[in-house]
């Protein structure tokens, strides 16, 4: 069910929203929904990356960790498989 928010923005934010919702053909509405989920989202990503990269700190050196013999033979699987970059 969409809910309404009042969201007050600063006159060059307005104006800017207004041009851009303009040129797309489109509500600014709908602009500004659309650049809101796409930050959310956005953060989550962030927020997800940063929890498992926490996690994989926290578990450094304990028996959770990568075996060192597979994170080797992993790494150079990758050196001999994937194309150089040009």
């Amino acid at each position: 069910m969409p809910r309404n928010f009042h969201l007050p923005l600063p006159d060059a934010t307005y104006r800017d929203l207004r041009a851009a919702a303009d040129r797309a053909h489109v509500p600014a509405t709908v602009l500004a929904r659309e650049a809101i989920d796409s930050w959310l989202r956005r953060q989550a990503r962030n927020a997800r990356a940063q929890a498992i990269a926490d996690y994989a700190n926290k578990m450094a050196g304990t028996h959770l960790d990568l075996d060192r013999e597979l994170e080797a033979a992993a790494v150079d699987h990758l050196r001999n498989t994937m194309k150089p970059k040009k």
